[in-house]
């Protein structure tokens, strides 16, 4: 190639490169702001919410004042409380859980969300008596029960109420439910009752007590079971501690009640220690009240009911036999207790009152008729000689003991079992409720 080719192409080169310009290089970031702000009065804008901010903080009270402010008047010790306590004050009065911390143990007592709770054999004595206080206390309640000794009479007068649910089941069936706690009380109590089909009474403590701690486990729900002082039988100690094992005949005529009942621990134990379900354990002791069942065969029902229409009252044995008696609400009380408490028990629920049938007799008289007579008939069979609990370790878990005597309770039992056995209303039987 000869120079002039050279040079030709170094012109054409030089001539495409004569428009060029480099791109400036970028302002400071800083710059750029500031020129944003001084267009179209936009700092003006900015200056003038500041000022209003600074107003508006500036007239409301000071956040971290100390809200109780004693007056320091002579001879006046009453606080003086800001606005801003009252306000919460109201706010606590309007929802009290609100300044609890999820997961706190809350005083027993203390209002609180409404729990779901089912209560099975909820239509009977007890769990009547317990359905009442935990629908006061603002509980959603499902009663489960077969009414072999229920009564629709018991659970009648909260027919109506949103919170409240009746279901006709047998627990010895499954049953699905979503609750938070399951009060385990069916289970025919008296002699009468769970002697006249043994069988049944043995599937109900096992195959019902299967099925409640089976729908514990499954809705992660809290678990009470009511079993009895019949697990310790015919005691060789005396009182019964909760450590003691026991003395009963496993053949016996009582057998299906106090041996289902042991069953019954040992299911709820292990489902506690296998599939950690939380449980209580109750141990309850002879318990009267109004909606007792009038013919039952327990003995304070017996004397009261034989009093009332004027027929000797049936002492079995010899009458030496011991029995402790607690009020309903008394016992009542100390299920609530146990179920809200941390202690899984089992714990003793009694009155430590000890009376001979012979003294029970006697209050019996004193209360309905002084001039009712008694008669003796021959001791039933595996009938314990002694029954008397030891309550230590409810008073110290759950802070309770029972707080009312039999002779201030059994007047509220014979009123009950008066007007149901004489006072008639318009032809009808009046409802104890």
């Amino acid at each position: 190639m000869d120079v002039q080719s050279l040079n030709h192409q170094r012109s054409e080169i030089q001539s495409q490169y004569e428009g060029y310009t480099p791109k400036p290089s970028k302002p400071w970031p800083w710059s750029t702001t500031i020129s944003y702000l001084l267009r179209e009065q936009r700092l003006l804008f900015v200056l003038v919410g500041v000022a209003i901010a600074t107003l508006f903080f500036s007239v409301q009270p000071e956040v971290r004042k100390p809200i109780l402010q004693p007056e320091t008047k002579a001879n006046d010790f009453v606080p003086k409380f800001s606005s801003q306590m009252l306000a919460v004050r109201s706010q606590v009065s309007a929802d009290p859980m609100a300044f609890v911390r999820p997961g706190a143990k809350i005083p027993l007592g203390l209002k609180r969300k409404p729990l779901r709770i089912v209560v099975t054999g909820g239509a009977g004595f007890v769990g009547s008596h317990l359905v009442d206080r935990l629908l006061a206390r603002g509980d959603n309640v499902i009663v489960v029960d077969n009414f072999f000794t229920g009564r629709k009479e018991n659970v009648v007068h909260h027919i109506g109420n949103p919170r409240f649910e009746l279901i006709r089941h047998d627990v010895v069936e499954p049953l699905l439910l979503e609750v938070d706690q399951i009060y385990h009380l069916a289970c025919p109590a008296s002699p009468v009752h769970y002697k006249f089909n043994p069988v049944k009474t043995i599937k109900t403590n096992v195959m019902g007590t299967l099925n409640m701690l089976g729908l514990a486990k499954r809705v992660g729900a809290r678990f009470l079971l009511t079993s009895t002082s019949e697990v310790y039988g015919d005691p060789l100690e005396h009182p019964q501690k909760e450590e003691y094992w026991g003395h009963v005949n496993p053949i016996g005529v009582r057998s299906c009640y106090d041996e289902g009942k042991r069953v019954a621990e040992t299911l709820t134990m292990d489902y506690n220690r296998g599939a950690s379900v939380e449980v209580r354990i109750a141990r309850i002791f002879n318990t009267y009240g109004p909606r007792m069942g009038i013919d039952d065969g327990r003995v304070v029902s017996n004397f009261v009911a034989q009093a009332l229409r004027k027929e000797p009252m049936t002492i079995y044995g010899d009458g030496k036999q011991t029995r402790s008696f607690q009020y309903v609400a008394d016992l009542v009380e100390g299920l609530m207790r146990l179920m809200e408490g941390e202690h899984i028990g089992p714990v003793n629920l009694g009155n430590p009152g000890e009376f001979t049938m012979l003294e029970l007799a006697e209050v019996v008289r004193e209360t309905v008729d002084p001039q009712a007579k008694t008669e003796f008939r021959p001791n039933t069979e595996d009938d314990p000689h002694k029954r008397k609990p030891d309550i230590t370790r409810a008073k110290k878990f759950l802070g309770w003991e029972p707080k009312i005597s039999l002779r201030e309770g059994l007047p509220l039992m014979v009123d009950d079992f008066r007007r149901r056995l004489f006072g008639k209303v318009g032809g009808s039987e009046q409802s104890s409720t």
